[in-house]
């Protein structure tokens, strides 16, 4: 595979037109699994991507479930509790097996699924993160179905292959990803590279958001008036940034109040 390609591929979409290097990492901790396990399908891969893309909020990296513990007291007692393997009593079962990882499993059942039932922080370390997402997807570790019953030789259905993790939550977003992911595959085992994979678009850009050529060159490309704004690129300060955009759409909408007459200016006579 040409990862140039893939990474030029992926920047576009379902990236945005911007990677960082920690995200540019975790495609390649999986890609390199992915190699390591001599596997053929790129249907499989490109909907693993798409996974770790939507359960880690765009990272590409281990993460652990956002919440408080009040939020995680929910896996805690009761009904989920019990479902997930989680000891009946409220003694903490809820943060200790909060969610983690590459794809967020959840509870102490699942954790022993996966052999770090006593180590649950051992989920949000790349290797044990990777592995967990290939056997998880594989083997049918998280629900029970595998990449096989959705991608084989007569079946290819993206949306429902949400079901392998968690049921149809998110199913049509993630098989938007999927596409995308399985075009920069396929661009990317074309015998000739592809001419519109540029070397510079598979590097990162770990820079303000406002200092991202791609993001200028497109915001210059739909508001040409925006190419005397140049000056917009040293703000490095994302709330300095979003205060200026404030203030100009204030002045905007003052001016455009005025000129069509919505709102008029009087003045008073001047004082004798």
């Amino acid at each position: 595979m040409n990862r140039t390609t893939f990474f030029a591929y992926v920047r576009r979409a379902p990236f945005g037109g911007r990677l960082t290097q920690s995200q540019i990492d975790g495609m390649n901790a999986i890609l390199d699994e992915w190699d390591r396990r001599g596997l053929l399908d790129k249907r499989w891969l490109a909907y693993m991507l798409a996974t770790s893309l939507h359960e880690t909020g765009s990272r590409m990296q281990p993460i652990r479930e956002l919440g408080g513990d009040k939020y995680l007291s929910k896996y805690d007692t009761g009904k989920l509790a019990k479902a997930l393997g989680n000891t009946p009593q409220a003694d903490g079962d809820g943060q200790k097996f909060a969610g983690r990882g590459l794809v967020q499993i959840t509870g102490r059942s699942n954790y022993r699924k996966f052999g770090i039932e006593a180590r649950p922080d051992e989920a949000l370390k790349m290797p044990t993160a990777v592995s967990i997402l290939f056997d998880g997807m594989l083997e049918g570790k998280f629900t029970g179905r595998r990449l096989y019953d959705f991608f084989n030789q007569k079946a290819d259905d993206p949306e429902n292959a949400r079901r392998i993790v968690n049921g149809t939550d998110k199913s049509k977003l993630i098989a938007g990803y999927h596409k995308n992911f399985l075009d920069a595959l396929e661009a990317a085992t074309e015998a000739v590279p592809v001419p519109d994979a540029k070397p510079e678009d598979a590097q990162p850009d770990d820079v303000p958001a406002a200092q991202s050529k791609s993001l200028w060159t497109i915001l210059v490309t739909l508001f040409p008036g925006l190419g005397g704004l140049a000056f917009l690129q040293n703000i490095d300060n994302v709330f300095a940034l979003g205060a200026f955009g404030l203030v100009l759409l204030a002045v905007s909408v003052g001016a455009w109040l005025v000129f069509t007459g919505r709102v008029t200016i009087n003045r008073g006579k001047a004082a004798a």
